[in-house]
């Protein structure tokens, strides 16, 4: 594991409707050819539900790590329209270029967690040659029943104003415009078709799908289809008694994956 201590630091990241806040680790002296682990989060997440997850990715691969808000999100600036049916890869087009020359980003490995899945997928065929690898996590291939039944399982619980308000923690007074966002991505009638297949079909490097047996928002059928569908080699992960959340859950079982994984490839050097 690289001995040098990994640097912070905070971004306001100028991009299509508005302004992104984006946050980097890197060891002391990070090459500058290096590849970048680009992080999308979740449909209600933001740089801040990482929590520490993105300074131990820096340290275990050795490469820099950026994780942002999408707009409308954290602290970045309000979202101004509705998310459409294709806002997966609009994230893609709009954001990535942005970071990617505002940070000079060249090189870059796609990590997504659940939506955010589907957006490295995106990024990664949108930026053929410049990204490296994907690493999927939770992320849904396709609507499933079972997705589906955890969100209106969800949207129930957050009738309570209780647990909009811990929302508010992290998303302001974007809180309920990030839940609806979520609810209506998912519920709205004619998103019902939707699958990450024709996405999938153009990514032309590795692919690691890691994904929890008792992930409440999606069964293994997604890591398999995403594996199966990719341009590129692609392998599952697969971890036992783990939910949605598997760099929360069983962190260093994550870390220790995408490390080997980025080893493996030769995107990584071996600590």
């Amino acid at each position: 594991m690289p001995s040098q201590p990994i640097q912070i630091s905070d971004h306001r990241i100028d991009a299509d409707g508005g302004a992104l806040f984006a946050r980097r680790w890197r060891r002391e002296g990070a090459g500058a050819g290096e590849s970048t682990l680009l992080l999308f989060h979740d449909s209600l997440g933001c740089v801040d539900v990482w929590r520490d997850f993105p300074e131990k990715l820096a340290a275990a691969t050795g490469l820099p790590v950026v994780a942002y808000d999408r707009l409308g999100f954290g602290r970045s600036d309000p979202n101004p329209r509705q998310l459409g049916r294709d806002f997966r890869t609009e994230e893609a087009l709009s954001s990535v270029p942005a970071l990617r020359a505002q940070l000079s980003i060249d090189r870059f490995v796609a990590f997504g967690h659940s939506v955010g899945g589907a957006m490295a997928v995106a990024a990664a065929a949108a930026f053929p040659v410049a990204c490296d690898a994907v690493v999927t996590e939770s992320a849904q291939a396709f609507v499933e029943d079972r997705t589906l039944a955890g969100i209106r399982d969800a949207q129930t619980q957050f009738a309570d104003p209780g647990q909009l308000a811990r929302l508010a923690r992290y998303h302001g007074d974007k809180a309920q415009w990030v839940l609806d966002a979520w609810f209506e991505s998912w519920l709205t009638p004619d998103r019902a078709d939707w699958t990450l297949d024709a996405m999938l079909a153009q990514v032309r490097c590795p692919v690691l799908a890691i994904h929890g047996d008792r992930d409440e928002f999606g069964s293994q059928v997604h890591p398999e289809r995403i594996a199966a569908r990719a341009g590129g080699p692609a392998t599952t992960t697969l971890l036992e008694n783990c939910g949605h959340v598997p760099h929360r859950e069983q962190m260093e079982r994550v870390l220790d994956e995408v490390t080997g994984f980025l080893v493996a490839i030769g995107v990584a050097a071996k600590a």
